[in-house]
Parts: C-alpha cells; structure tokens; sequence
C-alpha cells in the first residue's frame, strides 16, 4: 500500500515546533536536575597527577582531602608547610576537580593528644582547638589556608599555568561525636569552634563557606534502646540537637551539615538521613543543605565480623542502591554531595580500609569503579 504523505500546515507546524522545544527543554532539566560537584570521592593516598586525571575523566567532580594541622605546621610558631597541599590542589585543578578541605587534626604543641578511652593504643586530640592559644593558632591556620588557596590566593598568584579552582567551601574537622577524632565529643565546644572558624574564614574571604564535619551517623552504644544518649560518642543527630541548644547564633555559622552514614546495607540511608533532616527542621534550619561527605563498603569477601564487607559483587550492589536512593531523594533531603569512601584501598587504617576503594592496589579498577562511572557520566 502507497503511503500518503500529510502536509503539515503553519499553526500546525509551529505547535510542533514548540513541543519539540518543550520536549528538549525537559529533558536539558532533567539532565542538570543534581548540583554541580555533586560526585565526590575521598582518597585514603594522594593521588598522582596520572590518577587525578583518570579521576576526572571518570566523572568526579570534587575530591574531599585532609589539612591535618599537625602536618602542617609541626613546630610552635612555625611556618606553615604547604607543599604536600599545594600538589593536591594543582593535580585536582588541573584535572578540573574542585578540593574539599577537611581541616582537622591538633600537633601536641598546641593540644595534647591523650590516649583514646577502650581505643587501645589509640590517641586523639584531648580536645577542640575552640578557646585560648588553641583558638588563637587555629585561627590563624585557617586564615593563611584562605590566603593561600582562596581567590587570588598566593598558591594561584605564584602558579599562572594552573588553571584556578579557588577553595570557598571548607569543613571544620572530621567526626567530633567520635571519640577517636577528639577523646571527650563535646558538641557546645564544636559549636563553639564552628563559630570561631567561620568568623577567621570569612574575615579573609566574605564568600567563605562552612559545611560541619561529617558526622558518623550512628555510633554504637551511643544511645540506648529507649532513645537516650548513653556513651562518650553520640549519634549524629542527638549531637547536632544538642549544639543547636548550646551555643546561640551557631545557625548563622554554618552553611550546611555533613553526615557519614555507614550502614550495613543502603537501605538503612533513610532513617539516618530522616532523622537528622528532623533534627534541622526542628532547629528551624530545615533549608541547610546535606553533603555526604563518607559512604561506602568494601569489596572484602563478606564476613560475620564486618558487616560493611560485601565482596566485589556486593560492593557494586551497595553503591548503585545507594547512589540511586540519594539521586531520586537529593531534592527532597536536600543532598549537595555525595564523597565515596574510597579512592582507594588502604589496609589497618580501619576495619574496612582494606577494601573500600574504587580501585584495588596499583590502582588497578573494580567492578565498583565502572559502577561510579555509570552514574557520574564519565568516562572509565
């Protein structure tokens, strides 16, 4: 049978054309629909420049990395060294990756570190750098980190090759409710810190911005079965409650809140992030964003002793139902970020350090590495 041909008229033509427009336009939303620097990782090893650029074509978009100030500035007074930071920030720029500093970390001149209580050999600082010379000397820390990194900061100035990703966003320590981060959580002095340093960060940049430490989600024993806080360590949530009832204005010294939600499987993602989304919303700060800023699992072969093993198989499984459940909740939890824990494997810096990279050693890639691909668009 000979096909008639249909002759489109004017109007006809044109409602066509609009829908077409209608139609790309959705889909351009769709496709734009996470925020930029939404895919993060966190390395456990500096990458090298070769690795960061693998990195990037993946399509990790920021890389979260510790400042430790005792590494910095070892000495009393001394001159803060930044060549270790200095490569990390020219490898991620040049591979078009922002840097999430961590800065964390206490050198025993300026706070002791004491012995962790049931860490075994264990220490940490004896506590946060949040008042007297402490608080003084970490201020000046992080004003020179601004000077150095921030826009037209020294490290950009003294490098015009490199192409300039300026450090605005920040995050103040790493898990302060754990107590091999700081020995006594205290959340009233890690409020007290977050107020100090956002006030040295913005006195040099007024664009500055605070995220918390990544909290871990939900420590054990650290609260009991009836829902009372019970332990040294507190749950995210009850941390955060608690700093927002003792230290006035801390709402306006923070731009988002950060959560590490370690579980055993990601469907357990909801309730935590539920619980602490509550914990803004009653504090009157329900607009605040939510970075993840540590979630993984290792590729270990699955045993009864580590509930975050999952093999190479379980490991892909675990990040693909968790970086789905975050994408279609980012809207409605308000996620920024999502940092995978880790880059790589890095064996006794935890129970599950060993296997919890997107690469194996040598760099060599696993099966969950073409999973983070898949969802980041890049390229392996």
């Amino acid at each position: 049978m000979r096909k008639s041909t249909i002759r489109l008229g004017g109007k006809v033509r044109a409602l066509a054309l609009v829908l077409s427009l209608a139609l790309a336009l959705a889909f351009a939303a769709s496709a734009q629909a996470l925020p930029a620097g939404f895919w993060g990782v966190v390395p456990q090893a500096t990458p090298n420049a070769e690795q960061f650029q693998r990195l990037g074509r993946g399509g990790v978009e920021s890389i979260r990395v510790s400042f430790e100030w005792g590494n910095l500035q070892p000495q009393s007074g001394g001159a803060v060294q930044w060549d270790a930071t200095d490569e990390i920030v020219e490898s991620a720029a040049r591979a078009g990756i922002t840097v999430l500093p961590v800065l964390a970390g206490a050198p025993n001149w300026a706070i002791v570190n004491a012995r962790v209580p049931g860490g075994g050999a264990s220490r940490a600082p004896a506590h946060l750098p949040a008042g007297g010379a402490p608080a003084a000397a970490w201020e000046s820390l992080l004003k020179q980190a601004v000077e150095r990194y921030g826009p037209g900061g020294a490290f950009w100035t003294g490098h015009p090759g490199v192409p300039e990703q300026a450090i605005r966003i920040w995050q103040i320590w790493n898990e302060p409710n754990f107590k091999y981060f700081v020995t006594r959580p205290n959340p009233t002095e890690y409020g007290r810190l977050v107020s100090l340093s956002y006030a040295a960060l913005r006195s040099v940049d007024p664009g500055a911005r605070v995220v918390l430490a990544g909290l871990f989600s939900q420590p054990r024993g650290a609260r009991t079965r009836s829902g009372r806080h019970a332990s040294i360590n507190w749950f995210a949530s009850d941390f955060l409650r608690r700093m927002y009832k003792t230290v006035p204005g801390i709402r306006s010294k923070f731009n988002a809140v950060a959560l590490h939600p370690y579980t055993a499987d990601y469907r357990e993602l909801t309730p935590e992030i539920g619980e602490v989304r509550e914990v803004l919303r009653q504090s009157h700060d329900g607009h605040k964003g939510l970075w993840i800023t540590e979630l993984g699992w290792s590729s270990g072969p699955p045993s009864p002793g580590d509930s975050f093993a999952k093999g190479p198989v379980g490991q892909v499984t675990q990040l693909s139902g968790a970086f789905r459940l975050l994408k279609k909740k980012q809207r409605a939890w308000n996620v920024r970020s999502v940092y995978w824990f880790s880059v790589d494997d890095h064996p006794g810096s935890c129970n599950f350090c060993g296997g919890t990279g997107l690469f194996a050693k040598g760099f060599v890639p696993k099966r969950s590495w073409f999973a983070y691909v898949r969802f980041a668009g890049g390229t392996p």
